[in-house]
C-alpha cells in the first residue's frame, strides 16, 4: 500500500514550540515513528510537510496521479481555515484520516471546527505521534479489507 503523511504548519517546529501542548518529541522524532511504521506494514510511503496552504492542496491533488491509495493529514491550523485543503481531499476521493497530537476538542473554540476532517474516514487526536501509527495501521486495514 502506498501512504501519504501530510504535515501542516509549524509540524516541523514539534520540540521546540509549546511543549506543553504537543510534547518535547522532535519532527525528527515523528518521522522516525512514521518510517518505522511503514516498513513494519510493508507501506510504499511518502511524506510531505509544508507550511504553505496551496503546497499542501498541490500535493494531495498529486496523489491521486501517483498511485497514492490512502493520506495521513495532519493540516495543523489549516485544519479549521481550509476549505481549499477540504476541497482537495473531496476531488482525489482518496481514503484519507485525519490526525492532530493533542485533543482539539478540549481546546480554544475556534478548534472545534475542522474542515479537512470533513472528507476524512477517521479523525485521530490527542494520542501525540502515536495517533500517526493508528492512521496508518487503519489504511492496512482497510485497504486490505477492500481488496478481500
Amino acid at each position: 500500500m502506498k501512504i501519504l503523511v501530510l504535515n501542516g504548519p509549524n509540524l516541523n517546529m514539534l520540540g521546540i514550540r509549546e511543549k506543553n501542548i504537543y510534547g518535547s518529541e522532535t519532527y525528527e522524532d515523528l518521522l522516525n515513528l512514521i518510517k518505522e511504521t511503514a516498513k513494519e506494514n510493508r507501506i510504499e510511503l511518502e511524506v510531505f510537510q509544508s507550511n504553505h496552504e496551496g503546497g499542501l492542496v498541490d500535493r494531495i491533488q498529486q496523489a491521486y496521479f501517483d498511485g497514492t491509495e490512502g493520506i495521513v493529514i495532519n493540516p495543523a491550523a489549516y485544519t479549521h481555515t481550509s476549505v481549499a485543503i477540504l476541497d482537495a481531499l473531496k476531488a482525489v476521493s482518496l481514503p484519507a484520516v485525519e490526525v492532530h497530537l493533542s485533543d482539539v476538542s478540549k481546546r480554544e473554540d475556534f478548534r472545534q471546527i475542522s474542515y479537512a476532517g470533513m472528507a476524512c474516514v477517521k479523525t485521530i487526536m490527542g494520542k501525540g505521534l502515536l495517533g500517526y501509527k493508528e492512521a496508518m495501521e487503519f489504511l492496512v486495514e482497510k485497504y486490505h479489507r477492500k481488496g478481500e
